[in-house]
């Protein structure tokens, strides 16, 4: 496989990653992604895409930021390989890129939220060096 990594960082290039985004958010609009990505962007987030030849075949938002607890990290977000390419080494990749990125951002960790049934992701994750360090908690305020 003849594969490169680019950081998407302009709202255009952002764009771009809709069609395999839209694998784990089947109801995200093209419009609503948009609108999301203009209010992320001011806040340090970007993406990493994994390419094979023009292809986007994997994909991982990333947010940097600082917390007490840590220091400087960075989050990575909305982690997804496309489905004929799982398995293949592509988010091997795309994980080791972004830990040199963290470490060329002077982060001290690299965190990830993973859905509790997504078990073959938490798998991936252990085998890529991650603990388990807590739960995160959601109070969802807009349901009636």
């Amino acid at each position: 496989m003849n594969m490169k990594i680019l950081e998407l960082t302009t709202i255009e290039e952002l764009l771009t990653a809709y069609p395999l985004l839209i694998h784990l958010y089947p109801n995200l609009t093209c419009l609503e992604y948009e609108k999301q990505l203009k209010e992320m962007l001011p806040h340090n987030y970007s993406m990493l895409a994994v390419y094979e030849n023009s292809e986007l075949i994997g994909l991982s938002g990333v947010w940097l930021g600082h917390k007490l607890w840590c220091g400087k990290y960075m989050e990575l977000d909305n982690v997804i390989v496309a489905e004929g390419f799982r398995s293949r080494g592509v988010g091997a990749i795309l994980f080791d890129y972004a830990k040199r990125l963290a470490k060329q951002k002077d982060c001290t960790s690299i965190g990830l939220d993973a859905f509790t049934y997504n078990h073959a992701a938490h798998k991936f994750f252990f085998k890529e060096d991650f603990v388990v360090k807590g739960y995160h908690f959601v109070h969802p305020l807009n349901q009636d």
